[in-house]
């Protein structure tokens, strides 16, 4: 059986080079993919919007900061080197107080904005750094 793939294709991804190459918040950036899924980073500051995800989980952990995510019967607070699972279809809301640095990972086709169209919606061509 002859692989596709050899060890020349395993990268190691320095999280802080690639926050450092953009400043926007609520813009995830494609960093990695696995498994059908992709490894986002992506900094927060402010308000997202109430919004859930019919069919997909995400994973928030937090690289930098402090990350809220307001439930609608409880908040949680997530520091850095923490992370939560946000299990669809639970509604949240993420905010930021202060600059929040996180990995996000969550499948492909992903709406960052789940089941809302909202001007904080990332592009469904969303870029990879």
């Amino acid at each position: 059986m002859i692989m596709k793939n050899t060890s020349y294709s395993v990268k190691v991804v320095n999280i802080a080079d690639k926050l450092s190459l953009f400043s926007e918040y609520w813009n995830p950036k494609i960093v990695g993919e696995l498994n059908n899924h992709k490894v986002q980073v992506v900094k927060l500051k402010g308000e997202f919007v109430w919004h859930h995800h019919d069919n997909e989980d995400e994973l928030f952990l937090v690289i930098k900061g402090q990350l809220t995510i307001h439930f609608r019967d409880k908040d949680v607070q997530v520091n850095e080197g923490e992370f939560v699972i946000i299990p669809h279809p639970i509604e949240h809301k993420p905010e930021a107080k202060e600059e929040v640095h996180i990995v996000l990972i969550e499948p492909k086709g992903t709406l960052n904005t789940g089941n809302v169209k909202d001007s904080k919606l990332a592009s469904h061509n969303q870029e990879s750094i």
